[in-house]
């Protein structure tokens, strides 16, 4: 999937690879900078949220220096291969696209505010590719755990759209499905965190610099 070679297609579930039974690693307990569980279990009442915006390893921090976000969690999702490696994913042949889960606090962050760091720290009409990361693997995408999480990104695109289109840029290709079937599987030790560890590591994402609007659309909190 290197760019100039061809355009990347996700590959249907019989062309995917098949993966192994369970991964290959034991995960980290707990998160290096927010000092909490990484695979739960999560306090009673938080929220998840699954976003995918290029790069994992720069998309994590932007949310564990969020507010109000529990843990964070870089990892593969939206794919067909069980428990696939990071070589796999990068290979196209598992139809992943790299993600991060979010464990949040709805009383001090919203789902909706998350969705404005995931709008505007990423360019979302870049369909597979973010900058010069090419590939299926850096799709944008989110992947919702409610109705009202799917409700609230629904507006949230739409607004989106309104002020990406007003300022000159195309049209926003972030997949929206449902987290249900689609699950989400923790990237290898060495990627969690990876900017925290690594802290003049690569981070390739960046957004379009065009603010996203929030106030879109009140979900009730015990749905987040």
């Amino acid at each position: 999937m290197i760019f100039g070679r061809r355009t990347p297609e996700l590959p249907t579930p019989e062309q995917a690879l098949k993966g192994r039974p369970e991964p290959e690693f034991t995960l980290p307990s707990r998160h290096t900078v927010l000092g909490n569980p990484l695979a739960g279990p999560y306090p009673e009442g938080f929220g998840i949220a699954d976003f995918g915006m290029g790069c994992f390893w720069g998309a994590e921090r932007k949310f564990w220096q969020t507010p109000g976000v529990w843990t964070t969690l870089a990892g593969y999702q939206g794919g067909s291969t069980v428990n696939p490696a990071y070589e796999e994913v990068c290979s196209g042949l598992t139809g992943h696209t790299e993600a991060v889960r979010v464990v949040y606090d709805p009383a001090v962050v919203s789902y909706e505010q998350l969705l404005k760091v995931f709008w505007e720290n990423h360019d979302p009409t870049q369909g597979f590719r973010q900058g010069n990361d090419v590939g299926t693997q850096y799709r944008s995408a989110i992947y919702t755990h409610t109705p009202a999480q799917e409700a609230t990104a629904q507006a949230s695109r739409e607004a989106y759209q309104k002020v990406l289109t007003a300022s000159g840029h195309g049209t926003i290709t972030t997949e929206l499905l449902p987290a249900q079937g689609r699950p989400f599987y923790a990237a290898e030790p060495y990627h969690q965190q990876y900017l925290d560890r690594n802290i003049n590591g690569y981070c390739g994402i960046g957004g379009t610099g065009v603010a996203c609007p929030i106030g879109i659309a009140e979900a009730p909190s015990s749905d987040e």
